[in-house]
């Protein structure tokens, strides 16, 4: 199932997030608008967005207030990647050229800055205190990710555990965030908002094992990305633990070596040693049993097409080439 088939049943509201997306990147300062429509319109999936109006509307709620949260969202989510693309030297994202190798990079970060403030202007107005502390410890989870994965560059010595903690900060936590609004909006109780929040928190984390494990298998036509990023970056993901933990010595001595001088010169030995001791197919079973987690967390939520889609993207997280 694609994204746009996973969406139909939200594509008025998506429409609506679209629009106050636009008029919310306006700014007096040309530089800003060029740079923030760039980003914000080359091809994203949207699916934080899409998760505040899921969840809002499998908790029953009505109004429109999960427009302008799912832009928020949105918003976050972007000078995430503006920041991130920076700090990863990247040079290629879905397909494009990145904001840093058009712009350059003093613009990718100022503006980031620029979406982060928009962002808080837009949560205030909702006037709401749970939203924007929700909103608030995210982004602050999110910005100490970010300073994890730059630790654990690098460092072959990063294990399992360590890995999923960056996932949770990093990337999973928007997902949690996301979801978690969609249920405060909705009236959702005590109860009910943990099990919100579990839901994205788990479909967040077997989002990004399956990017990791598309760094290593996908079509680069379909990602719109280099294979070997990581390991050019000296990212120690799950599929390259496996290997040093469940490899031969040469293989885990190929895998050590290459994440701590980064680069892609030894990527055809680091795939063969990934394909010999079966670490994608383990990575994409751990990403199956997160998903699993989420569907399980919202088990107790009434019928909905709302519910039918949040279950239809926990497989499309785990299932997807792209």
């Amino acid at each position: 199932m694609s994204v746009k088939q996973l969406f139909e049943p939200i594509a008025a509201d998506m429409q609506a997030v679209d629009a106050v997306i636009r008029q919310r990147l306006y700014s007096d300062v040309v530089l800003i608008r060029q740079v923030a429509e760039y980003i914000i319109h080359s091809g994203g999936k949207r699916l934080r967005p899409a998760l505040v109006l899921f969840t809002a509307g499998a908790m029953g709620y009505r109004g429109t207030q999960h427009h302008e949260l799912a832009a928020v969202v949105e918003f976050i989510h972007t000078a995430t990647l503006l920041h991130d693309d920076v700090v990863d030297e990247s040079d290629l994202r879905r397909g494009n050229k990145t904001a840093n190798a058009m712009f350059g990079n003093a613009a990718s970060v100022l503006v980031g800055d620029f979406l982060y403030s928009r962002a808080f202007q837009m949560m205030v107005g909702v006037d709401n205190m749970r939203v924007m502390r929700v909103l608030a410890d995210a982004t602050n989870v999110i910005a100490e990710g970010e300073v994890l994965q730059l630790l654990n560059c690098h460092n072959a010595d990063v294990g399992v555990d360590d890995y999923l903690r960056v996932i949770r900060f990093k990337t999973a936590k928007l997902f949690e965030a996301a979801s978690r609004l969609g249920g405060i909006l909705g009236g959702a109780d005590e109860a009910q908002e943990s099990r919100l929040a579990a839901f994205g928190m788990h479909l967040g984390t077997a989002f990004q094992i399956i990017d990791d494990v598309l760094d290593y298998s996908a079509d680069e036509a379909d990602t719109g990305k280099h294979l070997g990023d990581d390991l050019a970056e000296g990212k120690p993901t799950l599929p390259l633990i496996h290997v040093m933990l469940h490899g031969s010595d040469e293989q885990a001595a190929i895998v050590r070596n290459a994440i701590e001088t980064g680069g892609r010169d030894d990527f055809a030995l680091v795939l063969a040693a990934i394909q010999a001791t079966g670490a994608l197919e383990e990575a994409r079973r751990q990403a199956r049993a997160e998903a699993d987690l989420a569907i399980e967390a919202i088990s107790t939520l009434p019928p909905s097409f709302f519910k039918d889609s949040l279950l239809k993207l926990s497989d499309f997280a785990v299932e997807r080439n792209h």
